[in-house]
């Protein structure tokens, strides 16, 4: 695997190792995001290995300025939608409108033809509504009045979602939610990042006045680098530990799919390009874990724990190495 974007790719004299690329990128997400940068770099990461987004937290935690960051960062075309229960699928994937001048239909793309697209508080309309995205986001493709066509390259979802517990949300049925390789919540920043928010209130720099770090084609070469990290078979061995003991543990509804494996892999093969090496360690499995199966995993009834605690004694019940 290379560890370094070639000429070619970089349209440059010289070569940049990939691990300084998404550092630099997460760097400058982080003068918006304050004291987030386990989150925004799980963001890169769910980005790089192709997949989609999605953030669950309270409003005001930062989501839509991670969203716009992480365009403006990447150097993506960037659309938003407001979720609401009135909202049509022909509001986000677009409509064929009469034009008297020409005697025909044209097509008026929807705001889902962008590179990154905020999908913002989709809990918020209804589930008619919620499946408009879901060709989009595993096709990379909508089929609109017959005809299908292709989303702009790369194609990137970012979902927020309010807890479901708030008046006015419509739980995201389970397909859907398969659909996004991660779940995220931002949380409460911690006290200096937050006496920092006070203090530089009205000078902080705006999402879309952020440097871009990185070109499409650099992008493309990282993306297409993450299928090159190699994966021992001890490591594979580890990683089917941890999905059997999903699916075999009493605490679980059901266990982790094939696609939710596949999902795992690809995400610490990615966290391990941005961490600057050419394979995978069991440390990458851990760290994506939570983010990838959490919203994948259901406890039984009669568990006294969340998704989260499940994600917990995975890791703490199944060892690195087969006794």
């Amino acid at each position: 695997m290379k560890g370094v974007l070639d000429n070619a790719a970089l349209g440059s004299a010289r070569e940049v190792p990939m691990k300084d690329l998404v550092d630099r990128a997460a760097a400058e997400v982080g003068k918006v995001l304050l004291g987030k940068e386990n989150q925004v770099r799980l963001a890169l990461c769910c980005l790089l290995a192709r997949g989609h987004l999605l953030i669950e937290d309270l409003p005001g935690m930062g989501k839509t300025t991670l969203s716009h960051a992480l365009a403006s960062v990447l150097g993506l075309s960037y659309n938003r939608i407001q979720f609401t229960s009135d909202l049509l699928p022909a509001d986000i994937l677009g409509v064929s409108v009469f034009d008297q001048a020409s005697n025909a239909f044209s097509f008026h793309p929807g705001p889902v033809f962008s590179q990154l697209l905020l999908a913002d508080e989709i809990n918020r309309t209804t589930p008619r509504t919620q499946s408009a995205l879901l060709e989009a986001m595993g096709e990379g493709q909508v089929t609109v009045e017959g005809e299908t066509r292709a989303l702009p390259e790369p194609f990137f979802v970012i979902a927020t979602q309010n807890p479901v517990h708030q008046s006015g949300t419509y739980p995201l049925p389970e397909s859907q939610l398969d659909r996004f390789l991660m779940r995220l919540e931002l949380g409460y920043p911690d006290p200096s990042a937050e006496r920092q928010m006070f203090l530089r209130e009205g000078s902080a720099p705006q999402p879309e006045a952020l440097q871009a770090c990185l070109s499409l084609e650099q992008l493309a070469a990282v993306r297409a680098a993450v299928d090159e990290v190699h994966a021992s078979d001890n490591l594979l061995d580890y990683l089917q530990r941890l999905v059997a003991y999903t699916r075999n543990s009493a605490e679980f509804a059901y266990g982790l799919s094939p696609r939710g494996a596949l999902a795992l892999l690809q995400c610490a093969r990615t966290w391990a390009l941005m961490e600057g090496r050419s394979h995978v360690v069991p440390e990458d499995l851990q760290t994506v874990l939570p983010a990838v199966a959490t919203h994948r995993l259901v406890p039984t009834s009669d568990y006294a724990g969340d998704a989260s605690a499940l994600v917990h004694d995975i890791l703490l019940n199944v060892d690195v190495i087969a006794g």
